[in-house]
């Protein structure tokens, strides 16, 4: 009898394969009667690296290629970073699972060891986060934040190269890929997170039972309920990933908190708010703290203003 074969999509960049073989992995050792094959897409992000995000837009840059496949069924689930998904999928494509998440945290990468603190005056920061730039200026308004494209691979050579003094990237890709590079971990209270930093999304088509149910038991409850709160506040703000947006929730017990911030361009200023509640309210509390976040009048003014191409 023929082994049934399942098609993963997944981006080409180190990272994504990794990402999609340990997924692929996960569901062997629990259907071994089953084959799994990785097929990687270029996506729009990946096929113009040296041009700041900030200009071509973020909707889908890094994702919309892997749905289209999975639409045309040229792959039966997708493997994607979540904080790369935009908060409205394509029409016909739902979140099957969430992994059980890493760290969420941002980390300083430099070749001495440096935090943000002691970052010497008017050091060279690379990132290409508007969100990770607005809260490193306004950390540390002397610094230099310069643009920094490519695969994360890619950025750590030119940290490497001397290009920049030191780059803030997410934790979760430096341990996945095994990089060895001086990082230093930057508390959440010092700069919030991309809503669904650290967690990796299954996405199937609708209606696939099949596929449903097989990924479903790669799913950890917790995290996909505070994924599910970052991003139900993001799609309240209408912010991707290229808006200086940050949402980061935790559940302790059966309760679950959230905090998030809406930065200006400049560092200059900054709104913060947090909320807690019931963890299976997740959801309602992303939207909720939204509301309560659109109520001041900064958050607005950053927010039209960043929409508006103020970047």
């Amino acid at each position: 009898m023929d082994k049934k074969r399942f098609i993963i999509g997944s981006r080409a960049s180190k990272l994504a394969m990794a990402q999609a073989m340990y997924v692929a992995d996960e569901l062997k050792k629990l259907y071994p009667a089953s084959d799994f094959e990785i097929r990687a897409f270029k996506t729009t992000g990946d096929n113009i690296p040296d041009v700041a995000l900030s200009k071509i837009g973020d909707k889908g840059l890094f994702t919309k290629e892997i749905e289209e496949a999975l639409l045309r069924k040229e792959a039966d689930l997708a493997v994607h970073s979540m904080k790369d998904l935009p908060t409205e999928l394509s029409k016909g494509l739902s979140i099957a699972a969430v992994t059980k998440r890493e760290d969420p945290r941002d980390v300083l990468a430099s070749r001495e060891s440096y935090t943000i603190k002691t970052l010497p005056k008017n050091s060279r920061v690379g990132t290409s986060s508007l969100r990770r730039r607005a809260q490193l200026l306004h950390a540390r308004p002397d610094l230099e934040v310069l643009d920094l494209r490519g695969n994360l691979d890619t950025r750590v050579r030119k940290l490497n190269e001397g290009l920049y003094d030191a780059i803030i990237i997410a934790y979760a890709g430096i341990k996945r890929l095994g990089l060895a590079i001086n990082i230093s971990a930057i508390p959440v209270d010092e700069m919030i997170p991309q809503a669904g930093q650290g967690a990796l999304g299954i996405e199937i088509r609708k209606g696939a039972g099949d596929v449903d149910g097989m990924v479903k038991a790669l799913d950890h409850a917790d995290s996909h309920l505070t994924v599910d709160a970052e991003r139900a506040l993001l799609s309240i703000l209408e912010g991707g990933c290229q808006v200086p947006i940050g949402a980061y929730a935790e559940i302790n017990g059966e309760s679950v908190s959230l905090k998030a911030g809406v930065f200006s361009l400049d560092g200059k200023s900054a709104v913060r708010d947090e909320i807690a509640g019931n963890k299976k309210d997740a959801a309602a509390l992303g939207r909720e703290l939204a509301g309560k976040i659109l109520t001041n009048s900064i958050a607005r003014q950053i927010l039209h203003e960043v929409k508006r191409g103020a970047v």
